[in-house]
């Protein structure tokens, strides 16, 4: 089995999706949706996926835990709410409570927009942290390079939270720079309620040019700091078409793990994943 711990879909009809913007994300501004998904995935050997928010708007969740409802493929939900609710703890009961609720698994704000670089541990936000881990769910972090030492904070303040960084923390790819973002993600791995996807490297690349060695060397840093049993795999489709199809995107996270044994390969691939989200 293979698990895919990041993905999307969006139906522009439906909600609009105000980050696609500017020429660079044209190609993204059309619909993506679980039949778009399925005959690739499952071609790919992936039987399994976590859906991951895209908009901080309160109706994206419901809708996204009635696809997981509706459809086998979907194994989890990584949803999004209003951390800073007075009423986050009931909030967060009404989700898991709803139709496809028992598939949230997790909850993620876009904190890589947020201005201020210590946003994750503002009171309000621990709070609402806090309640997270209370509901049983993870918090999947999207930040940038420079917003990591306040995961790392975070994560140390709230040791019954389980942290999941996206795409690496989104290192420096193109530039082929490594510091500060491998300090940063060595000290956030160091601690043991947080865990990482190898996911969104492709697009973090030369679009045009990228090729897997450009990739190895965050991924060997990822593997050394977080270990396969805190590692797994996530395409980050659609917007990994941008750069790759799905199926060159897992082809060069098989290569970049092709140096791990048989039970870590499937850890990073399946275990970690299904472990981390209670799949």
């Amino acid at each position: 089995m293979t698990v895919d711990a990041h993905h999307h879909v969006w139906d522009l009809p439906v909600r609009d999706q105000d980050w696609l913007t500017g020429p660079g994300l044209r190609p993204l501004r059309r619909n993506f949706t679980i039949a778009d998904l399925e005959p690739e995935a499952r071609a790919a050997g992936v039987d399994r996926t976590v859906l991951v928010q895209t908009v901080t708007v309160p109706e994206e969740t419901p809708e996204f835990l009635a696809l997981a409802a509706a459809h086998d493929l979907i194994a989890g939900v990584v949803g999004w709410t209003d951390l800073t609710r007075p009423d986050i703890a009931d909030e967060l009961a009404r989700l898991c409570e709803l139709p496809g609720g028992h598939n949230l698994k997790g909850i993620r704000h876009q904190v890589q927009g947020e201005p201020d670089p210590e946003w994750l541990l503002r009171p309000d936000v621990h709070r609402g942290l806090a309640a997270v881990a209370d509901a049983g769910l993870v918090y999947d972090l999207v930040v940038l390079p420079h917003q990591l030492p306040a995961c790392a904070k975070a994560a140390a303040e709230l040791p019954q939270l389980t942290f999941v960084l996206d795409h690496l923390g989104k290192p420096p790819v193109a530039a082929h720079a490594r510091e500060p973002w491998e300090t940063s993600l060595r000290a956030l791995a160091a601690l043991p309620n947080t865990a990482a996807k190898l996911s969104g490297l492709v697009t973090e690349a030369d679009f045009a040019a990228w090729t897997t060695d450009d990739l190895r060397p965050y991924a060997e840093v990822a593997l050394d700091a977080f270990g396969p049993g805190r590692l797994m795999f996530g395409s980050d489709w659609p917007v990994c078409t941008l750069a790759a199809t799905y199926g060159e995107v897992l082809d060069a996270a098989q290569e970049v793990t092709a140096g791990l044994s048989r039970s870590e390969r499937t850890q990073v691939f399946e275990g970690t994943a299904t472990r981390v989200y209670d799949l």
